[in-house]
């Protein structure tokens, strides 16, 4: 049984009822799809928000790094004041020494993978902040333009350059910063 293009276009509509177009209106008419993409790589690379967690995430990476760096240094010192000593230290001495030294080196890599989590930690929650910001200007975008979808551009193989709305969504991104600085 061969049904025609016009009863698929109708159950179709039925289906998809919110498309103000029908289904076959907006999903076959070239006139009335507009589709989107958005670079979220360079939405983190190139706007101000992204700029500002990167360097956030740096700065506090750094002061871990020093922190961390001191400790190494206490070690290492340690290490040479015990294998300098060891020769003159009598037998439990020596023992409680490098007991201490054990005692040092496991702090530092406790506090080496509790820093590795706490940076890890501060980035998925600033990441996550950028995109439930981004989600809502895109979906500003996508209302107000007129948009049938807005794709993750690492979903799609191919595209033209010309549905790429990243640098728009860059643009309400950093005027909306702006706006929550003043």
């Amino acid at each position: 049984m061969e049904r025609s293009s016009y009863a698929i276009c109708k159950q179709m509509d039925d289906i998809f009822p919110d498309l103000d177009d029908g289904f076959c209106g907006t999903a076959f008419g070239a006139d009335s799809v507009k589709i989107g993409l958005v670079d979220f790589q360079r939405l983190v690379d190139d706007s101000n928000a992204g700029k500002s967690i990167k360097a956030e995430l740096n700065a506090k990476g750094k002061k871990m790094e020093a922190e961390l760096k001191q400790k190494g240094s206490e070690i290492e010192a340690l290490k040479k004041t015990l294998e300098r000593e060891a020769m003159v230290m009598d037998k439990d001495m020596r023992e409680q020494k490098e007991r201490d030294f054990r005692i040092k080196i496991g702090d530092f890599k406790s506090l080496q993978k509790k820093y590795e989590g706490d940076l890890q930690e501060l980035k998925n929650n600033l990441m996550r902040g950028l995109q439930e910001q981004t989600l809502q200007i895109i979906d500003d975008i996508g209302k107000s333009g007129g948009y049938l979808m807005i794709l993750d551009k690492r979903s799609v193989i191919y595209s033209r350059s010309n549905i790429d709305i990243t640098d728009e969504v860059i643009k309400r991104h950093d005027a909306l910063k702006g706006k929550k600085g003043k």
